[in-house]
Parts: structure tokens; sequence; C-alpha cells
């Protein structure tokens, strides 16, 4: 049985006792993270420099950071109201500050997305690692303590644990440990927040060393707040919902393209009329794509199991079993409803979700006959920063070195899409993106980093439409890409192809793609946007009403600041704009109602004016 306390420094010293003072730890990825455990090991190893502490991690979770005033404004009480007993991890701040000491490392292998870049120590100690390998890593590295939110339960007198949100690779290093592969000591804190995920994460108490209970330690979980899906994204996940079959299998990686697509196979499954006239719509020369509703259903199997997997099971999509389970997933993150509503199922619906270990959900190793039966017309669909006409993928990193969030799954996905018969990987990404006051393409000729090579090109969506690369010549792949690439760089994309001999000299970009414009997408989305069946939080939303309507205007501010030749024009017409009850409850929301400063009235002028923008849009 394992030793129990209810305080973090004390459940420190006895690790230190067991296992020494070269300690290398394990911290799962995301919301897995025992705070209270870690900031103590953290304020031992700050104490004590003979302790050499080694944390080895992914995805550190942190507090939004406000950068201005609107910002602070608006979203400092969503921080309080969300996140506000939240504890930050001290190797966090300490690593962002500078001020880690020698005898303390962090080591991840998969970043908040861009939190990190042009932090040198976060930086230079980033692992590059498929998800699948990270257990490997961190075995050989000498890992010796795991450290783990978990939920409990007592049943007969008899105390279990569940590692809940995280089976990822806490449960593959103790497959090692019962193997005889490695040593270390499982430490646990209890959340009663955490849902209690019944299967290969329910364990005996035995498998923990220590454990630590207390109300002082409890804390809310991390949650963030679904963000608006945008036109583009949606436009993006209704082209990747046109290639989902029905019967097949569904994975969907981390991102707004995930709801975007999940509110894409509701719509689709619900009126499959509807769903056609507005792929269309987006794409008046679109390949066939699937329309009929889902009478066989899905099966999922997701590293990442979020919000839109739970809205899918209640529509009738997911609904094929497979080992009595119709979700498999590895690790879970999302706002506090998707939280609550794991907490509120039945025995019987949440023995349907089944949490596995990553090398389940990633790989093909292991009951690999099985898991062909199961994995049938897979579709891995997944986002990307960048790609290439010819087909390469850019998703975690930029060509200077700059790691922006890791490789993660990525690369897993992408490999039993060619394993598996009748899968396909999906890759999405917006066309464009603003760097400054300018729009640029984030279709290149070529790039000096790749995730995802040429080789493996499979299925490239962007908001134009879908790109069917498998099996194709360079120069069928460069055609397909231009085709959904914005027609504001085509021809220069076309140009260096065919510089470079890799596109006939006579090639024409077809007329159908040549109206590839954002307006565009924005007008094709409008019917179904003013159905209601394409809304901006199709799963909810923990803002409030007034909050989901300043969230738009101060979006588009956001991009105008980036051209301050607009600033002008916006102010004065902010001034002169007639205001309307509901721009009042915005106003008074940001403390904009009755402004003191000078400073106060030009952002009172320009949220009212973004406002009026964002009404008139």
């Amino acid at each position: 049985m394992p030793k129990l306390f209810s305080d973090p420094q004390a459940i420190v010293e006895d690790i230190i006792r067991d296992v020494g003072t070269n300690l290398v730890v394990g911290l799962p990825l995301g919301l897995g993270k025992a705070n209270h455990v870690v900031n103590a090991l953290y304020a031992r190893a700050v104490a004590d420099r003979s302790i050499r502490l080694t944390f080895f991690s992914a995805l550190t979770l942190e507090k939004p950071r406000p950068s201005n005033l609107l910002e602070r404004r608006f979203i400092s009480p969503v921080i309080d109201r969300l996140f506000g007993g939240y504890p930050d991890l001290a190797y966090a701040n300490a690593l962002r500050a500078g001020e880690l000491p020698p005898n303390v490392q962090v080591i991840e292998f998969f970043f908040l997305a861009g939190r990190w870049l042009h932090v040198p120590f976060a930086q230079q100690h980033y692992i590059s690692a498929n998800y699948t390998h990270a257990a490997s890593y961190l075995l050989a590295r000498g890992l010796n303590v795991v450290t783990q939110l978990v939920a409990k339960r007592v049943v007969d007198g008899v105390s279990r644990y569940s590692l809940s949100c995280n089976t990822d690779t806490t449960l593959d290093v103790l497959r090692a440990r019962a193997e005889g592969r490695a040593s270390f000591k499982l430490i646990g804190q209890v959340n009663s927040e955490l849902p209690y995920m019944p299967g290969a994460g329910d364990l005996a108490a035995d498998e923990f060393s220590a454990v630590l209970e207390s109300p002082e330690t409890e804390f809310p979980l991390f949650a963030p707040p679904a963000e608006p899906v945008s036109d583009t994204k949606y436009a993006i996940g209704l082209h990747a919902a046109g290639l989902v079959r029905d019967g097949g299998t569904l994975q969907i990686g981390i991102g707004q393209v995930g709801d975007a697509l999940a509110q894409g196979l509701i719509l689709r499954h619900r009126d499959g009329a509807q769903f056609a006239e507005t792929v269309k719509r987006l794409a008046p020369a679109a390949a066939p794509f699937e329309t009929t509703p889902f009478e066989k259903g899905l099966y999922g199997v997701s590293e990442m199991l979020f919000e839109a997997f739970i809205g899918l099971i209640d529509a009738g999509i997911i609904k094929r079993e497979v080992d009595g389970a119709l979700l498999h997933g590895a690790f879970f993150l999302g706002p506090r409803s998707f939280y609550r509503a794991l907490r509120d199922m039945s025995a019987e619906e949440i023995a349907r979700i089944q949490m596995m270990p990553v090398s389940f959900t990633n790989e093909l190793y292991g009951d690999e006959e099985g898991k062909r039966r199961a994995r049938i017309d897979a579709r891995f669909v997944n986002s990307v920063m960048m790609a290439t006409l010819m087909g390469a993928a850019v998703s975690d990193g930029l060509e200077n070195g700059q790691v922006v969030s890791g490789v993660g799954g990525q690369y897993n996905f992408v490999a039993q899409a060619f394993a598996l018969s009748g899968a396909r990987s999906v890759l999405t990404l917006e066309s464009t993106r603003q760097a400054g006051s300018k729009s640029q393409s984030n279709i290149r000729w070529s790039y000096g980093h790749e995730t995802i090579p040429r080789h493996l090109r499979d299925i490239i969506v962007t908001e134009y439409g879908v790109a069917d690369l498998r099996g194709n010549s360079d120069a069928e792949v460069i055609a397909a890409m231009l085709q959904v690439a914005d027609s504001r760089f085509q021809d220069e994309l076309a140009r260096q192809a065919k510089a470079a001999g890799k596109l006939p000299a006579n090639y024409e970009i077809p007329k159908a793609a040549r109206e590839n414009f954002p307006e565009r997408i924005t007008e094709a989305l409008r019917p179904a946007r003013q159905a209601g069946v394409l809304p901006s939080f199709p799963f909810g939303s923990d803002f409030t009403d007034v909050e989901q309507r300043l969230i738009p205007a101060l979006q588009f501010l956001q991009e105008a600041q980036r051209a301050p030749q607009r600033l002008p024009a916006l102010i004065w017409r902010g001034w002169r704009q007639r205001l309307q009850a509901a721009d009042t409850e915005c106003l008074t929301r940001l403390g904009l109602d009755k402004p003191s400063t000078w400073q106060e009235r030009l952002y009172r002028a320009l949220v009212i004016a973004a406002l009026a923008h964002t009404q008139d849009a």
C-alpha cells in the first residue's frame, strides 16, 4: 500500500529518502501534472543545490498572459473565473524569467504552441520526439520518479486510483517496470475534480509508492475555454467532413479545426442536403465527397480526447464499438464543461470511453491484427502550419531551428495512414497568415524545415478545398496545391515551380480556382451561419454572452493594429458611431463606459468601431 501524505514537503522528503538526491522525474503531458508535488520538488532543489533535479515533460500549461490594456481588461476576469485557483508551476515561471538554478533541468518534447519561442533554455533543452518514443527516451535517462494527478475511488473499503487524463506515457513506463526494464517510484496527487476513468488506467493502490491527498492541495483543473470557430476553420472542417466514410475510424488532432470538423460531421449527419450545398458553395468544382448520414457510425481512436468527441457521441455519429469501446484515447484536455460531462456520465457511458497508453492509440504494434480489423477506413486529421507545393508539411518548428510546438503524434498517424488499408492522412492548414500588415501564403515553394516529408504526402485541406496528393507525380501535386492556395499568391508560386522545371511552362491554373479569396469563403458560409448550423461555439462556451460579442471585435482590432495606418479611421468611426445598448454592456465589461484618460478614450472609440464592423459583417 502507498504511504499517505497531506503535506507536499513531507512527500518530497520521503521521495529523497527512497531515491536519493539525483532525481529524474517524469511529468505527464498537459493536465496530469501533480502541481503541488512538482512545486515542492522544485523548491527543495532550489534550497539545496546538492540535489540534481531533472523534469522530463511536455505541454507545460500556463495561464494566459495579457499584453496590453484591452487584453488585460478582457482576459483578467476570465483568468480569475477559470484559472483563479490553479497553482502556477514554479519551474515554468523560473524558466521564463531565466532564473532556473544550475542544478535543475527542464526537458520537454512538446511545447504549448508558440509559448516558448525565443526562450533560450527551453529551446536548447527541447527533445524532438514522436509521442510514442518519449517513454523510451525517459527510461534511457534513468527515470526514477513519476508524479501524476489522479482520481480516487473507494470500492468495498479499498482505495483505487485512476490515471484519468494521462494514461499516455505513464502506462507505457509502468509496463516497462512490470517487465523489469525500469525501476521508479509512482507518486500520486488526488484531485476530486478529475474524472475517474475506468480501464487500463484504473490502478490498484499498491502501484503507487506514495499519494498526496488533502483539502489544502485540491485545485481546479486547468480548463482552457473553447475559442470561436472562424469562417476559415469552418471551411476547412467542412471539406474534411466530406472525406470521412460511414463505418470508418476517426482521429482528430489539437486545434479549432477539430471543433469545425466535428460540427461539419454533425451537419452532414442531420441534414446531408444542407451540408452538400454548403460545401459546393465553398468549392463549386469539388470532386465527389461523402454526404450520407452515419448509419453504421464511426469508431474513435485519438491520442487526444476533447469536447467535440463527446458531441459526436451525443449526435449518434461515434457509435461503432471496438472491444466494448466507442472511443480510445491517451490524454485529454478541455473546458470545464468537458470535465463535468465525463464526471456526470453513468458507469455504462464512461465505460465506452477507454483511456489507453499512447503506444496503443498511435501505433499498430501490439495486437496488430486486432488494430487492423478495428481501424477500418481510418481518417487521421491533423493541423499543420505550412506546406510546400510538393506536399511536405511544416507543423512543429521554423527554419531557423526555433520550436513552436512539437511533432507529437502527427508522424505516428501519417505512418498509420499508409500502413492501414483504406486509411488516409488529412493534413489541414489555413492558406494564409498575417505577418505584420501583410498577408503571407502558408503554401510555400520550399521551406527550410519540415515535419512530414513529401514522400508521405497524402491529403492536404485548406479553406479552398481538398488536394489529393497520394501517388501523384510532382507536377500533379504542385497543380493540386496551387488550386487550394489563396489566389493572391498563386501566380508567384506557379512561377517558382516553373522556374525550377517542376511544372510545365504552359500550365494554367483552372478558372474555378482563381477565386480563392477570403471574402468568397465568408459569403459561401453566410447562409449556414445565418441558419445557426455553424455556430461560433458549436459545443458551448465558458465566455458570457457579452464576452462572446466582444471576442470578434477584439480579434478585428488585433488585426487592425498590424496595420497602424488603419487606426485613425477606426477612431474617427468610433467617435461618430451611435451606441446600441449591447455596445454599452461591452464597454462596461472593459471598463470603458466612463473613460477617464485619453488612452481610455481612444480605446473606447476603437472598440465601438470594431463592434460596429463585426456587427455589419
